[in-house]
């Protein structure tokens, strides 16, 4: 196939969130850029609490950075023009082309529609003009009928923008025939003219005892499976959202050590956790073993404690105080333990939170591990940044209403300026920047410092791991399942000519 038969786009649903449209989206891209195609992500609205700062500033579903980079572009907020970020179970930030604008519950986000609606079709419409294909997700799932007259990003998009929509089923939940089935049903006859095919996500076992079920499926819908992709037990890094972090679990696929000890690592699951993929790089370190605590009892043998980034703050930190983690971890540090705080962590481990902002609670007391006091604004720091620290160049990006009022500590690192940045007092560290333990030289110094704080003799750091090869290998590894199992014609002729005409409309209650 020559790159230049590839044009238009195509919309990826799924039967639930976390279903592997993320991954999906990913996968494509990266296949259609290893074929030539000018092709670019799009997700119009996201919600997560992981993100990242764009070139100009602006703020995108990190889901949708990883895309960018399988499509060899930078991240853009033309890729994800509207991100809500969940503050609370009932409010969320609204962030639109990368800023924030207000706070909105379920109920105000309606009054917000049409504004959004016309800020998503502008954004598809110079993309769709930009490049030869844009790949889009869907947001949780397109049945979910309730809010179809303001949704954005599922079928609501197919039909403004008139590209096909095909539905991925996670088979590990069970009852996947079913919920694809059901996903078409309970359409409108309008909706179910976009939904052209599926994709069966994370199969495990003979095909063989798979195939019968499919070809019913495509005898009651009248639509072909494109293709099955097995389980990739070795694709972790950048999890599609926050719902993949519940409970205690451990990171990534942890590799034997090449010293004596292994490094333990326990990351505390906050509530309201944001960027969460900050210690996967952690995990990417042979002998480094890192898993999410939400008990204070899992503290108890941790050598290294990481508090990550919170989109409330002062909400998590009481949350540590009720639960007896906040306790576990100011013993860890009086016994000389090393505890890492990134962004809203390193606000917790501080004196003092002034936030008359984010929870309005006006000076709220801190960990008091750091001599820092914090006060939020209402405008958000957003920057890609660089610095240095241990003679290392440093990269990574901040996004955070808390700034720095007073610290009496060392700094962590120096930005390209001469700032001084973060926190270090004994075994206690802190930073607002994200990403920063992706820069390999500096992880690694670090990690021998951890190590050192915790006894951990035997440890030796490994000379050699790249986080950005890895992440590169695993978009390779998502392109080759793509191109491995799916059928490459029908999606090419999905992406060019659209959804078939007059296909069959399923018959319910619902979709009359």
């Amino acid at each position: 196939m020559s790159s230049g038969r590839w044009n238009g786009a195509l919309l990826v649903a799924g039967t639930t969130s976390d279903a592997g449209k993320s991954v999906l989206v990913a996968g494509l891209c990266r296949m259609l850029a290893r074929r030539g195609v000018r092709v670019a992500p799009f997700k119009a609205q996201n919600m997560s609490n992981n993100s990242v700062v764009t070139l100009d500033g602006g703020e995108i579903g990190r889901a949708q950075a990883l895309q960018a980079a399988a499509c060899g572009l930078e991240p853009s907020v033309r890729f994800n023009p509207v991100l809500l970020k969940p503050g609370s179970d009932r409010t969320s930030q609204l962030v639109v082309r990368g800023r924030a604008v207000t706070s909105v519950g379920a109920r105000d986000y309606i009054e917000h529609r049409e504004h959004l609606r016309s800020v998503v079709a502008e954004e598809l419409s110079t993309l769709r003009a930009d490049f030869d294909v844009v790949i889009c997700e869907g947001a949780g799932s397109p049945a979910e009928i309730n809010l179809r007259a303001t949704d954005l990003a599922n079928l609501g998009l197919a039909r403004a923008a008139e590209i096909p929509a095909i539905v991925v089923g996670d088979i590990d939940r069970g009852g996947v025939l079913a919920h694809l089935f059901g996903t078409v049903a309970v359409l409108s006859p309008q909706d179910q003219a976009l939904i052209a095919g599926f994709v069966i996500n994370k199969f495990r076992g003979e095909l063989s005892l798979l195939t019968p079920g499919l070809e019913q499926l495509t005898a009651m819908t009248g639509r072909p499976t494109l293709g099955v992709i097995p389980f990739a037990d070795d694709l972790w890094l950048d999890a599609e959202d926050s719902l993949s972090i519940v409970g205690d679990g451990v990171v990534g696929r942890p590799a034997p050590p090449i010293g004596d000890d292994w490094l333990r690592v326990a990351a505390v699951r906050l509530p309201r956790i944001s960027n969460s993929t900050d210690v996967e790089a952690l995990a990417c370190e042979p002998g480094v073993s890192v898993r999410w605590v939400t008990d204070s009892a899992r503290l108890q043998d941790a050598d290294l404690i990481v508090v990550p980034g919170s989109k409330s703050t002062v909400s998590d930190l009481e949350w540590l105080r009720r639960n007896g983690i906040a306790d576990a971890i100011v013993a860890h540090a009086k016994r000389g333990g090393p505890v890492l705080g990134i962004c809203g962590g390193y606000q917790m481990l501080g004196s003092a939170i002034v936030d008359n902002v984010e929870s309005t609670r006006g000076t709220v007391t801190g960990l008091g591990l750091l001599d820092l006091e914090v006060e939020f604004e209402a405008d958000k720091v957003l920057a890609q940044v660089r610095g240095e620290a241990y003679g290392v160049p440093l990269s990574g990006y901040e996004i955070h209403h808390g700034r720095v009022r007073h610290t009496g500590d060392e700094p962590l690192l120096h930005t390209s300026d001469g700032v001084a940045e973060g926190s270090v007092r004994g075994s206690v560290y802190g930073t607002h920047w994200h990403g920063l333990l992706e820069t390999d030289p500096f992880r690694r110094l670090l990690l021998d410092e951890f190590a050192e704080h915790a006894g951990r003799i035997g440890f030796v750091s490994a000379p050699d791991t790249d986080v950005a090869a890895i992440r590169s290998t695993q978009l390779d590894v998502l392109a080759d399942l793509v191109e491995q199992n799916l059928d490459l014609d029908l999606l090419e002729a999905l992406i060019g000519k659209g959804a078939p005409k007059e296909l069959p409309v399923i018959r319910s209650q619902l979709a009359l």
